[in-house]
């Protein structure tokens, strides 16, 4: 408990400190190629039908979330014999590797700089690395409201939630939610390959992140008040409109994006070549602008480092009684 309480601790720092370099080797990645793995062997198996493929999405998640588990598990078991320290070494790489803070402002900001350039090609080209849409006829306006939006939400899924549950179960309990995340990235869609396959990987995803999402809501209010936004409208537009997404946690940490920033997010998007229709979340008191992406990432930043001082403060409390 003690070591896990640590290696979070110091995790988080370097996670602060490194980001996450592309040339080193990361086990998300590695949990990505299982669930392709996964998926392509239990197409095999089961029925091409509906209750066949539902059979197969619960197969998917209890193969993906037991090795994600058990691994880092039997990991630092065995490094806990040979040594303490080599498990503290060890966990604190593991709880580094599954923080995404410095990372998602590397990436958001490189969005900012090439709308600043007024380079609207590489803008949409950088945004298209860390949002779903398609980007290929975004505006200005309408590719930095999609950096903001993608930093907002990451707050919760890359950041508050992975934190949550290695504060609750260690590095293994961090794996654990992400594998459930990373199934519910890749597999989690409403069309025709994924609709009954990946729906157990999106039911469960929604589960996880049910509390982490209500909670990064308040804890991003609360932080709002240390980088001087709007605390209150905050406050506001997030009991207004947190249910104004399709998913029933997406919207909270936008919602309070939008208030504390004072613009409007979400709206209608295209996918696939698709347009899907959704509602607006915040009031239009002004346009989104490149700033506003600079600015969520400092309370990006707030929100993280307030959350691991509480974080650290409550395991702490446990771990002496």
């Amino acid at each position: 408990m003690k070591i896990s309480l640590l290696a979070l601790g110091i995790g988080f720092v370097l996670d602060l400190l490194l980001g996450d370099p592309h040339w080193l080797w990361h086990p998300i990645r590695v949990i990505g190629s299982w669930i392709t793995i996964c998926e392509k062997m239990i197409r095999k198996i089961v029925p091409d039908t509906k209750k066949g493929l539902l059979f197969g999405g619960v197969l998917l998640v209890i193969l993906v979330t037991g090795m994600s588990t058990l691994i880092p598990v039997l990991l630092l078991w065995g490094a806990q014999l040979i040594s303490p320290w080599l498990r503290l070494v060890l966990e604190s790489i593991m709880c580094y590797q599954l923080l995404a803070t410095k990372s998602l402002k590397t990436e958001s900001m490189k969005v900012y700089r090439e709308l600043e350039k007024h380079d609207l090609k590489s803008a949409r080209y950088a945004v298209s690395m860390i949002v779903g849409r398609d980007t290929d006829r975004l505006t200005e306006e309408e590719v930095a409201k999609a950096a903001v939006e993608t930093v907002a939400e990451n707050t919760s899924d890359g950041i508050i939630a992975p934190m949550l549950f290695m504060a609750i179960g260690g590095a293994a309990g961090g794996f654990f939610y992400k594998s459930v995340n990373t199934m519910d990235s890749m597999v989690g869609y409403k069309n025709d390959q994924y609709l009954y396959l990946g729906r157990c990987a999106a039911k469960f995803d929604d589960v996880l992140n049910y509390i982490p999402a209500r909670l990064s809501a308040w804890l991003m209010i609360a932080a709002s008040a240390f980088v001087k936004l709007d605390v209150k409208n905050a406050r506001k537009i997030y009991l207004r409109d947190r249910y104004n997404h399709a998913s029933p946690n997406s919207a909270h940490t936008e919602a309070v994006m939008a208030g504390a920033l004072g613009v409007r997010l979400a709206g209608d998007a295209w996918y696939f070549g698709k347009l899907h229709k959704k509602k607006y979340i915040g009031d239009a008191h002004r346009a989104v602008v490149p700033e506003d992406i600079r600015i969520s990432n400092h309370l990006l930043y707030a929100t993280a480092v307030l959350s691991i001082l509480i974080f650290l403060g409550i395991k702490a409390v446990v771990v002496l009684l």
